[in-house]
């Protein structure tokens, strides 16, 4: 087996965030409510723990809720395990057989993922009041740790209800050493999972971040021809890490058969290659090949230097934005698509349904011809695709912003503290 590449975890640097900058897009009671919420845990001090500071939405989440809850008063921290290239590998496939997919989980591969876990153990440093550990990566750590005091969180990002017996059999001893788990859905909860407190809480964008800041149709314009699409056409924007989960290869045959109505469509396809997904390249290529040199199709990724504010740019500029995952623990390309004001048609799977209204707020699809239906149907009746973007924008201010999840998580501090909150409007609600 390969050297770690470092010893222990790594600290997150970090940029400073002020809560009251967001009263303008949440009001001014929220902020307010926030601070309140926040008054007993003055000085607590928090360390979040994930296996990496980029791509995909948690470390996203993360780039923001931290900073938010330093300006809110509490001392916290990001930290990144370390791990080798076979840890990364087994813990994909964690992920994937957790998700619903039939591997097996052979001795060399319990045997990377303890062996990486136990190093990250042994350097950890530092007391701290409460520990968020996200996913699977470093589940174990809690029980390697049995000694530390303060109250850890076991934070699961993905949908188990499919998961692999064996995969799950062999993770739940270490997720029943926390204090408490959060999950995206109550559905997600294993029911044999034996644990003091679950909390539910739905995922968030940050409205105020590159991605998600205001744009103008000319800046997006301008951002995106560099690219080589044309901004004056229309075009499907999913963006996604390539991962057969959100079915890249699906999007392209919708993409397909939409153009045999709308021959100037194009398709833009943003994924993010993160060091913990050796997956991702792979299935790039299998994307790329099925694309078939097609000059309208752009397969893009950090890579290619697209960064927040060009998915801010190409998501804004979309025609019509896809999430067509066929399993999802959440999907926060959902609530960035109908935040800038878009159609979304999203896979009717995970946590997408809790975004999208069928009918109200986008459109929910099981199949390639459904979403190919749906499409069409955006594309020829405008002014209800409007009226579906406008209400989707809503949902997302009042239910999935940061606030939010700033909320949720001061909430569950303040319970695991012996500090019950009572109750004053709905757990995910950001604005009223």
């Amino acid at each position: 087996m390969e050297e770690m590449r470092t010893h222990g975890m790594q600290n997150v640097v970090l940029s400073t965030k002020s809560l009251a900058d967001y009263a303008s897009v949440v009001g001014d009671e929220v902020i307010a409510e926030l601070r309140q919420l926040a008054k007993p845990l003055q000085g607590a001090r928090v360390l979040h723990i994930s296996s990496t500071a980029y791509g995909g939405g948690v470390a996203e989440m993360l780039h923001t809720l931290i900073p938010l809850m330093r300006d809110a008063g509490l001392e916290a921290e990001w930290r990144i395990i370390s791990g080798t290239d076979d840890f990364f590998a087994v813990t994909k496939s964690m992920h994937n057989a957790l998700q619903g997919m039939d591997l097996e989980l052979p001795p060399a591969a319990r045997a990377a993922y303890l062996h990486a876990n136990v190093e990250n153990a042994v350097y950890f440093e530092d007391e701290f009041d409460y520990v968020i550990v996200h996913d699977p990566q470093p589940a174990p750590l809690r029980m390697l740790r049995a000694g530390d005091k303060g109250r850890w969180i076991w934070r699961c990002h993905i949908d188990l209800t499919a998961a692999n017996p064996t995969y799950w059999g062999f993770l739940r001893p270490f997720v029943q050493m926390y204090d408490a788990a959060i999950f995206t859905l109550p559905s997600y909860v294993k029911h044999d999972l034996e644990i003091g407190k679950v909390a539910i809480i739905p995922p968030a964008i940050d409205p105020l971040s590159p991605k998600n800041a205001p744009m103008t149709q000319e800046e997006a314009a301008s951002i995106i021809q560099l690219y080589g699409v044309d901004p004056k056409r229309p075009m499907l924007v999913q963006v996604s890490r390539f991962d057969p989960w959100k079915d890249p290869l699906g999007v392209i045959d919708v993409y397909r058969a939409v153009k045999r109505e709308y021959p100037a469509m194009q398709l833009v396809m943003v994924g993010s290659m993160a060091h913990d997904d050796p997956e991702g390249m792979e299935y790039f290529q299998r994307t790329k090949e099925h694309a078939d040199a097609d000059p309208d199709i752009h397969l893009l990724s950090n890579l290619d230097g697209v960064g927040n504010a060009e998915v801010n740019a190409f998501q804004r500029s979309a025609t019509v934005v896809l999430q067509k995952s066929l399993r999802e623990g959440f999907g926060l390309t959902v609530s960035e698509g109908l935040w800038k004001g878009k159609p979304v048609i999203g896979g009717n799977v995970g946590g997408i349904p809790l975004q999208i209204e069928e009918g109200k707020t986008g459109y929910l699809v099981e199949t390639i011809e459904q979403c190919t239906d749906r499409v069409l149907d955006i594309l020829r009746h405008p002014e209800r695709a409007k009226a579906l973007a406008d209400r989707g924008h809503e949902h997302v201010r009042q239910n999935f912003l940061s606030t939010a999840n700033l909320r949720n998580y001061l909430r569950l501090f303040n319970e695991l503290a012996g500090r019950p909150v009572t109750e004053q409007v709905p757990a995910t609600c950001a604005a009223r």
